[in-house]
C-alpha cells in the first residue's frame, strides 16, 4: 500500500464520509495526486457563491489542493480544481465560530478566486482543521525566491573583479 493509501483512508474515515463516496471519487483522486504524497486533509465542502452547484469534496495533500464535484441530478463527478499549493496566491482561511465552519480562499493560477465553505460538527474540529491549514500553507510553503544560477553574455564574478582592478606594480 502506498503512501497516498494509507493516509488518504484513515483521514476519510475522520472525515466521516461514507464508503461508497470515497470509492467513487477515489479514481479521480488517484489521477492527480503521486503515490508519494500523503494526505493532510479530506473534507465534504461547499461553494459560498453557489449553494445549489452540487456537493465538493475536497483534499488537501503535502504538495496538492483537489477540488472534486459531484452533480445533484446526475450524481456525475467533475474535477474542479487540481493545483500545486505554490502555485496558490493570497490563500487565506477565516474559522467562524457561530457556525463550526472554515471559509478558505485561494487565487489559483489562473487568476480565478476560488472560495470552500467547510463546515464541522464541533468547535474543536474547526479549530483542529485550523491548525491544519496552518501547517499546509505557512509552515511547510517557503515563499519563492529568484534565483540567479547563471546569466548569458556575462563574465563570472571572479573575473569580473579582476579585470577590473588594476595590477600593482613593484
Amino acid at each position: 500500500m502506498d503512501v497516498f493509501s494509507r493516509t488518504f483512508l484513515p483521514a476519510a474515515a475522520e472525515a466521516g464520509l461514507a464508503v461508497q463516496t470515497v470509492g467513487r471519487h477515489m479514481p479521480v483522486f488517484r489521477r492527480c495526486v503521486g503515490s508519494g504524497d500523503a494526505t493532510i486533509l479530506v473534507s465534504r465542502c461547499s461553494r459560498p457563491e453557489r449553494p445549489a452547484g452540487g456537493e465538493y469534496l475536497l483534499l488537501l495533500t503535502h504538495r496538492r489542493l483537489v477540488v472534486t464535484q459531484q452533480t445533484r441530478v446526475l450524481h456525475r463527478l467533475r474535477l474542479h480544481l487540481n493545483t500545486e499549493l505554490r502555485e496558490l496566491s493570497n490563500v487565506t482561511w477565516s474559522p467562524d465560530p457561530r457556525t463550526h465552519s472554515v471559509e478558505l480562499a485561494a487565487t489559483a493560477i489562473d487568476g480565478i478566486r476560488e472560495r470552500f465553505l467547510i463546515r464541522n460538527n464541533d468547535p474543536k474540529q474547526m479549530w483542529q482543521l485550523d491548525t491544519l491549514l496552518n501547517h499546509a500553507f505557512r509552515t511547510r510553503l517557503r515563499p519563492a525566491q529568484e534565483r540567479i544560477v547563471a546569466t548569458i553574455g556575462e563574465a563570472p564574478a571572479s573575473s569580473r573583479a579582476a579585470t577590473l582592478r588594476p595590477a600593482v606594480a613593484r
